[in-house]
C-alpha cells in the first residue's frame, strides 16, 4: 500500500445536545440525526432523512465551552449541502440553523434543539392568579373634541390637539414622533376632528408620548404584556389596560440555554468567545418577539394594541435582555451597568410584533445577582410591611429569597437549577412528557410507585402503560 493511500484514523467526535445535556461521541461522518436517535434526544424526523419535512432543525453553536468541557471549531459539522440549500430557497432556514439529516459530525460539537423540532414539547407551566388591583396604567385612552382648522388662526393638527387635551382632560403637554405624525391629519378628518388618543406617560416624564390615533370612538381595547424573563423559561401575561384582566398567559423555553443552562455558564460563555454576548441577546429577543405575537394571536387581538411591555429578570437575563456584556457580573463585585429602572421604546429591543411605538419598563435590580424578578416579588408581596417576620422564596434556575419585616427586608439569591433539572445527571431531564414527576414508596411493602408528565395515572394503577404508551418513562424531573 503506497503511503498517499493511508488515512488517518479519526478519533470519535463528542456530540453534547442542549437543552437535554445528552452527550456521546461518534464517529466522523454520522449525521447529526442519527446521533440524537442513538441518544436518545427529543429531535423531530417525519420523512426518513430526506430534507423535506423541516422537522429535524438543529443549531449549533461554535467557540468555547468550559461547562461542557468542549472548544468547537467553525468546521464541526460538514458545510451546508445541495438539499440544505434547496430547502432553505424554497422554505427558508432561520439564521445559524442547519437540518439534523444532513449535517454530519466531523468534530466536537454543541447542538441545540430548539422547541419546534422536539417532539415531546416542554411543560411550561406558567399560569396567571387573579388578585385585586387598582388600575392605573401609565397608557391610558381619551376621545377629545378638536377644533377644526381655520384660515384665520393658522396653528397645526397636533397643537389643537394638544389644546383639545389640555382643556378637556388637563394635559400639560403632548410630543409625537414622525411615524405617528405623518398619518395624524387621516384619522382627525375621518373623525371629523372627534378621535381617541392614546397617550402614554411615564412617573419620570412632564409630558406624554402620543402612542396612536383613531377616529371617533375607539372600542377595540388596549393590551400590555407582563414578561418574566428566567434563565430557562419566559413567560408572558396579556393584560387588558382597561380592566387589568389577563386576557392569555404563554410560555417558552428561553433559547439561551443552547449557550448553558445556568447564568455563570452563559457568563462563561460571554467571557470565552468574543460577541457570545450578541449571540445571547439576539436569540432572546427573537423567541420575546415570537411569543407577543403568538399570545396576540391566542387572545384573538390586533397586535398593535399591545402598547406597553414591562420586564422583569434576573441581573444577567437583565444584561443580555438590554445588549450589556454581563462579564462584570461573573466577578467580585459583581457590577451592574446599572441598577435603575429603564424606559425603553419597542424598536430598542427589537420588538416587531406589537406596536412600532410601544413603551418598555424594565424594573429596578436589587444588587449584582438579586434582580428586578425580586424587586417584583418585593413590590407584589410587600414583605416590608409585614408586622410578622415573613419568609417568601422564588425557587427557579435561580432561586432568589426575601426575609423581613416593617423594619428591613434582606434579599439573596442562589443556583437551584441543576438540582430540579438533573443538570449532570445522566437520568436527570427537564420538565416534559415521560418525566417522572411524582415518586411514592409505601411505608410497609417498600413498594415504589411513579407518575409521569402526560398522565394522571400512578404506575401501579390500571392503565398506566397504555396512558405513557407515546412517551415511554424518559427521565426524572425535580
Amino acid at each position: 500500500m503506497s503511503q498517499a493511500a493511508v488515512k488517518p484514523v479519526m478519533d470519535d467526535a463528542l456530540v453534547v445536545f442542549t437543552p437535554s445535556g445528552k452527550r456521546g461521541r461518534f464517529p466522523v461522518g454520522t449525521p447529526v440525526l442519527t446521533a440524537a436517535r442513538q441518544l436518545g434526544v427529543d429531535l423531530d424526523s417525519v420523512c426518513g432523512g430526506r430534507g423535506i419535512c423541516s422537522k429535524c432543525q438543529i443549531t449549533p453553536s461554535y467557540g468555547e465551552f468550559p461547562k461542557h468541557g468542549v472548544t468547537v471549531e467553525d468546521d464541526a459539522l460538514t458545510a451546508f449541502n445541495d438539499v440544505e440549500a434547496k430547502f432553505d430557497q424554497k422554505r427558508g432556514l432561520k439564521a445559524g440553523r442547519r437540518l439534523g439529516c444532513q449535517a454530519q459530525v466531523l468534530g466536537d460539537i454543541v447542538i441545540d434543539v430548539p422547541a419546534e423540532s422536539q417532539v415531546h414539547k416542554q411543560v411550561v407551566r406558567k399560569a396567571a392568579s387573579a388578585r385585586a388591583i387598582i388600575m392605573d396604567p401609565a397608557t391610558k385612552l381619551y376621545t377629545v373634541q378638536v377644533d377644526e382648522p381655520d384660515m384665520h388662526e393658522p396653528t397645526g393638527d397636533l397643537e389643537r390637539l394638544e389644546r383639545a387635551l389640555t382643556e378637556q382632560f388637563e394635559v400639560e403637554e403632548i410630543s409625537c414622533d414622525l411615524s405617528l405624525l405623518s398619518k395624524l391629519q387621516t384619522p382627525l378628518r375621518k373623525g371629523q376632528f372627534q378621535v381617541t388618543v392614546e397617550l402614554h406617560k411615564s412617573h419620570k416624564d412632564k409630558g406624554a408620548q402620543v402612542v396612536d390615533i383613531w377616529p371617533g370612538v375607539h372600542e377595540g381595547g388596549l393590551f400590555g404584556l407582563a414578561i418574566d424573563l428566567g434563565s430557562t423559561t419566559v413567560a408572558a401575561h396579556l393584560t387588558d389596560l382597561q380592566t387589568g384582566e389577563v386576557k392569555a398567559s404563554s410560555g417558552i423555553m428561553n433559547p439561551q440555554i443552547r449557550f448553558g443552562e445556568d447564568l455563570m455558564s452563559r457568563v462563561s460563555y460571554s467571557m470565552m468567545n468574543p460577541g457570545g454576548d450578541k449571540e445571547m441577546t439576539t436569540a432572546v429577543r427573537e423567541a420575546i418577539d415570537t411569543l407577543a405575537g403568538e399570545i396576540a394571536k391566542e387572545a384573538k387581538i390586533d397586535p398593535t394594541l399591545i402598547v406597553e411591555t414591562v420586564f422583569v429578570c434576573n441581573p444577567v437575563m437583565h444584561h443580555l435582555l438590554l445588549g450589556i456584556d454581563p462579564i462584570e457580573l461573573g466577578q467580585a463585585p459583581f457590577a451592574l451597568a446599572t441598577s435603575e429602572s429603564l424606559q425603553l421604546a419597542a424598536k430598542d429591543l427589537d420588538l416587531t410584533a406589537i406596536n412600532d411605538r410601544a413603551s418598555i419598563y424594565v424594573l429596578p435590580c436589587i444588587a449584582g445577582h438579586v434582580g428586578a424578578d425580586a424587586a417584583a416579588v418585593a413590590l407584589s408581596e410587600e414583605p416590608g410591611k409585614s408586622e410578622d417576620l415573613a419568609l417568601i422564596v422564588d425557587v427557579g434556575t435561580n432561586a432568589e429569597i426575601l426575609l423581613g419585616d416593617k423594619n428591613r427586608v434582606l434579599a439573596c439569591s442562589s443556583p437551584t437549577g441543576p438540582a430540579f433539572e438533573g443538570a449532570q445527571i445522566s437520568s436527570g431531564q427537564r420538565a416534559a412528557p415521560g418525566a417522572i414527576e411524582a415518586i411514592r414508596i409505601d411505608p410497609e411493602t417498600k413498594e415504589p410507585r411513579c407518575r409521569v408528565i402526560g398522565s394522571e395515572i400512578w404506575s401501579d394503577e390500571d392503565g398506566f402503560e397504555d396512558a405513557i404508551a407515546k412517551t415511554g418513562i424518559s427521565g426524572i424531573c425535580g
